[in-house]
């Protein structure tokens, strides 16, 4: 009838989604617990070239989210990625070199800084799209990195040294914990289905209406915050941050990592960083041919997984039971 009012959710099904999210908080709760537990009793007992491992598996995880998000759910094609970790390792650095604060609010200074770049690259390019934006976006990249170069306040080619270091396990996961909840959760929201739909067909999007570009802006800010975030770990982790760090070739080995874990997945791509940033270590034993063996292996995955490790798909649907299906056709 008019006027009356729309009709309530049961009880029922209001208590199971809360039931849902109190769960959810638990997990993340007890995730965050057995990070710090690992933290404390088994990191120290570990050898420190595996942990030294592990820590920059996590770095790479927190590239990567960020890249997945506006590569494989908004479809735009940047290069500039590592430009916005440079952003956010020398805002880090400056912000801990002269506050005295805890580093790891530097390294939160350094995401928003990042943010921020983001929003000043973002606004005037993301109405490009496809090579354009690439090659705005990898101009971006080497804008910053001479800029970071010729700035006598930020080391210029020598980079920055004297860093306190503060990255740790149990800061590099937490942080990791931290950003794929986050983009997870974004990713279920409304902003995450016009994100997709932005991917899929911009065109029909903006005809009905919708801000495309203020959507493409908002992913592109949200993974330039996590890049920021990363390379505030990495400023914090070896005590020194360079320039070289941060060329292109940084941007592109990123970019490979989403493209091989596939795009329209969070899962893959991330799984694609930790395979990636091991292989090579993996690889040392046989240090002469390393190089060769890692480009074949590149090559095949590409021939035998053209849409990546698991396309568009997450692991948690790997383990999901599929519904029975009638083997009877109808009468």
């Amino acid at each position: 009838m008019p006027g009356s009012a729309p009709p309530r959710p049961p009880a029922t099904s209001r208590a199971v989604e809360l039931r849902g999210v109190i769960l959810g908080y638990v997990a993340f709760a007890v995730a965050i617990g057995a990070v710090w537990a690992l933290d404390l009793y088994a990191v120290p007992w570990t050898d420190p070239y595996l942990t030294d491992i592990i820590i920059r598996i996590g770095m790479a995880l927190l590239a990567v989210m960020g890249l997945a998000l506006v590569l494989g759910f908004t479809g735009q094609f940047s290069l500039g990625h590592a430009g916005f970790m440079a952003v956010g390792a020398y805002s880090a650095a400056m912000m801990t070199l002269h506050s005295g604060l805890h580093p790891m609010i530097g390294v939160l200074v350094g995401g928003f800084a990042a943010a921020l770049a983001g929003v000043v690259v973002g606004l005037p390019s993301l109405r490009l799209t496809g090579d354009y934006l690439a090659v705005v976006t990898l101009g971006f990249n080497g804008i910053i990195i001479v800029v970071i170069q010729n700035t006598a306040a930020l080391g210029g080619a020598a980079g920055l040294t004297g860093l306190p270091v503060a990255t740790t396990f149990g800061w590099t996961f937490t942080w990791v914990l931290l950003g794929t909840v986050f983009i997870r959760n974004l990713l279920r929201s409304a902003h995450g289905r016009v994100f997709e739909a932005v991917r899929d067909n911009e065109i029909a999007l903006r005809s009905l209406g919708v801000d495309t570009t203020k959507a493409k802006v908002i992913a592109f800010v949200v993974g330039a915050f996590w890049a920021g975030i990363a390379g505030g770990l990495l400023a914090h982790y070896r005590a020194s941050i360079f320039p070289s760090q941060f060329q292109f070739e940084r941007s592109i080995e990123i970019l490979a990592m989403v493209v091989l874990g596939g795009t329209g997945s969070l899962s893959g791509p991330l799984l694609a960083a930790a395979v990636l940033t091991a292989l090579p270590e993996i690889l040392r034993p046989v240090a002469e041919y390393r190089m060769v063996i890692y480009s074949l292996l590149l090559i095949g995955m590409m021939i035998l997984r053209p849409k990546g490790l698991l396309g568009g798909k997450e692991l948690s649907d790997l383990f999901r039971r599929r519904p029975a299906t009638t083997t009877k056709a109808a009468a």
